[in-house]
């Protein structure tokens, strides 16, 4: 998941100004006279993205003279390797907007600024225990420490085509009445006809995917006794494999030509009537909106159902540099960036999940239209993802786990094998890890 940003008001500067950032009477450099100027590093990439994070911080600057905010447009496809750079030089950007996955690594290696005890409580208070999990990591020595701002979440969805779903007779679910995994199957299978398939899976990186949709029955992948972790593929993360599987190749509701797929590149198809569901992060309802020719109807469905509808998540997170010459001011530009309001602003421009509560209720994120009242709702089911803790994920993930899973769903080799590999190479790059 790599979006952020865009579009609503600015008020609540009560949140600020109870860290003294409300009238710009805070903050400056007492020395010189002249105001505190924060560097804030931005990822949002959409163009109403930017132009909601651009706005937010004028408006900051606007009431904060003393402190001044310079909007820094970064990007994720190389953010990591130019932090790295600017963090060896000791020139970092005060505020940095990352993910979760990869603050561990940043805070291990002492980059990051230790939030804990320093965020205002009414942004802390704002957020649930669950978003926070996310940001809280080893500190590299003896403790844990809280190492970001989570903000904005994805979860796993269906969209559907709602006349194909009518037609079919089969009942739509609800957030209160999600589909079970075996009603998911057996809608696609009734969807099925001549030509046209229940559901495309695009898996051409289906590693995260299967991986938080495995926690739908507790299947975790990893165990971790005694300070050592290990791969683990048993009967609770076989059931999401084994499922999808059995929707390619043994009811035949799913269209094996998708595998290849990335996440929107299914939407022709699903435009066209050939799938008539497609499941994928929120964020691509927005493509659908936006692409949908004139008189689709389409439905965003809740989160399967297996033992609980439980996902990992992934935050959207802004961190404050452990260099940075002037943490309290970036501390109160990150309260009022993040404040409920503005988080409406981020989520509804991301189509993203505000991790506010206050967000969460925005009369923009919870109507039916483009299905928000249910993508909301879904932020319920989110859990820290076990995987993300694991030191050398990222290797298994791209040396092991996304072949053999691929091998897998186009039916070259069996469960049994996949299993086979993800635990004996798995635990050969674990252990270079662990050393």
């Amino acid at each position: 998941m790599k979006r952020l940003s865009a579009a609503l008001a600015v008020a609540a500067v009560a949140l600020a100004a109870g860290c003294g950032s409300g009238g710009g009477d805070g903050g400056g450099d007492a020395a010189s006279g002249e105001p505190v100027k924060l560097r804030f590093l931005s990822l949002a990439w959409q163009k109403e993205s930017i132009e909601a994070n651009k706005q937010i911080v004028a408006d900051w600057n606007t009431a904060n003279p003393k402190i001044q905010v310079e909007y820094v447009q970064g990007s994720w496809d190389n953010v990591n390797d130019q932090l790295v750079t600017s963090f060896e030089a000791g020139d970092p950007p005060d505020v940095i907007h990352d993910d979760s996955p990869a603050l561990s690594s940043f805070a291990s290696r002492g980059f990051l600024l230790d939030l804990t005890g320093k965020i205002p409580a009414e942004l802390n208070g704002d957020i649930p225990q669950a978003a926070w999990d996310t940001v809280t990591f080893s500190d590299g020595k003896s403790g844990q420490g809280v190492y970001g701002v989570p903000f904005l979440q994805e979860s796993q969805v269906l969209i559907a085509n709602k006349k194909l779903l009518d037609g079919a007779g089969v009942r739509v679910p609800t957030p209160d009445s999600p589909w079970t995994w075996d009603e998911f199957a057996d809608a696609a299978g009734k969807l099925t006809k001549k030509g046209a398939y229940g559901v495309a899976w695009p898996m051409k990186s289906p590693v995260n995917k299967v991986l938080n949709l495995a926690l739908n029955f507790g299947g975790t992948f990893f165990d971790t006794q005694g300070g050592k972790t290990t791969v683990k593929v048993g009967p609770q993360e076989r059931e999401v494999l084994q499922r999808i599987h059995d929707q390619l190749y043994t009811d035949r509701s799913a269209d094996p030509s998708a595998l290849g797929m990335g996440t929107a590149d299914p939407l022709p198809g699903f435009f066209a009537g050939k799938y008539a569901i497609v499941p994928a992060g929120v964020y691509l309802r927005q493509q659908v909106a936006e692409q949908a020719p004139s008189g689709f109807e389409w439905v965003t469905l809740p989160p399967l159902k297996g033992q609980t509808s439980q996902q990992g998540a992934v935050s959207q997170t802004l961190s404050v540099a452990a260099d940075s010459k002037h943490p309290d001011e970036a501390l109160k530009f990150i309260a009022y960036f993040l404040n409920g309001p503005n988080q409406a602003k981020l989520a509804k421009g991301d189509w993203l999940l505000p991790t506010s509560t206050t967000a969460a209720k925005d009369p923009a994120l919870t109507t039916k239209e483009n299905g928000w009242d249910v993508a909301t709702a879904s932020a319920k089911d989110l859990v820290v993802a076990p995987f993300l803790k694991v030191n050398g994920f990222d290797e298994w993930k791209s040396k092991v786990a996304t072949p053999a899973m691929q091998e897998y769903f186009a039916d070259k080799i069996s469960l049994d094998e996949l299993a086979k590999r993800l635990v004996e190479d798995g635990n050969k790059v674990l252990e270079r890890y662990s050393r």
